[in-house]
């Protein structure tokens, strides 16, 4: 039997609602996700694609705060104590209540990592140290499109982990896993970090072909689209994310 591929997968706080957001939850589990990358809906993102946009804004819609995230996540790590769960947002997010507090209340609630995007991993506003001191990490974010002395930089400022987006642009669309993503691959892990590649993975096909370079898949908008189908039909929405889950782990 074939090894299971580790999968992080990403779902954006209350969408469609709360309710169905923690149904997702636990049918990602249920098909084999190891990580929950919770998305704290932002209003201008500028690495998501169009699904995850739109889960935003229609949360946004609802008046959602923050704080409501947050409550998500302690619900969820409650349910799931054994899940590592990770908050994906951006700076202005965090920045704005103050890093050092944010990063204590995230991880009062369960959060063990930090992915923001728009935090240059040398520029951080304290949220590497933030992290540390409250027993999380910063998972910096690594681009095809880096410089190559910067990824050098990035690869080997000590990092357990890094957050490798397969392509440039924004996340949903297709990506195609060639010599150049396996190329890159290698170039982010140089310096002994753990890669999370994630980045438009949306088959069972492109999970496999990504897996031995990779501490774990990520996949996001291809979850987003398949909640998106379904949510008037929770049962339906339940089966879905669950055998896209499975698809996606197993190689």
């Amino acid at each position: 039997m074939s090894a299971k591929i580790q999968l992080m997968s990403h779902l954006v706080a209350g969408y469609p609602t709360d309710e169905l957001s923690l149904t997702a939850a636990r049918a990602l589990i249920a098909g084999g996700a190891d990580i929950l990358e919770i998305q704290l809906p932002f209003s201008d993102p500028s690495a998501d694609g169009p699904a995850i946009q739109d889960a935003c804004t229609q949360v946004l819609s609802r008046g959602y705060s923050t704080a409501q995230g947050l409550s998500f996540i302690e619900q969820l790590h409650k349910e799931f104590p054994a899940t590592p769960i990770y908050i994906m947002s951006y700076g202005s997010l965090i920045y704005t209540p103050g890093v050092k507090a944010f990063c204590k209340k995230a991880s009062s609630v369960g959060v063990k990592g930090m992915i923001i995007p728009d935090l240059p991993f040398d520029f951080d506003e304290g949220l590497t140290e933030a992290c540390k001191e409250n027993g999380m990490i910063n998972i910096p974010v690594a681009a095809p499109s880096m410089s190559k002395e910067r990824l050098e930089k990035m690869a080997h400022a000590g990092f357990p982990y890094i957050y490798a987006a397969l392509r440039t642009g924004i996340t949903g669309s297709d990506t195609k896993i060639d010599e150049n993503t396996l190329n890159f691959l290698k170039k982010v892990s140089s310096g002994g970090s753990k890669i999370y590649g994630g980045f438009g993975i949306s088959s069972g096909e492109q999970s496999a072909a990504l897996a031995s370079s990779v501490e774990a898949v990520v996949a996001g908008s291809v979850f987003v689209r398949l909640i998106k189908a379904n949510k008037d039909d929770e049962t339906a929405l339940y089966n879905a994310v669950l055998a896209k889950a499975k698809e996606l782990s197993a190689s």
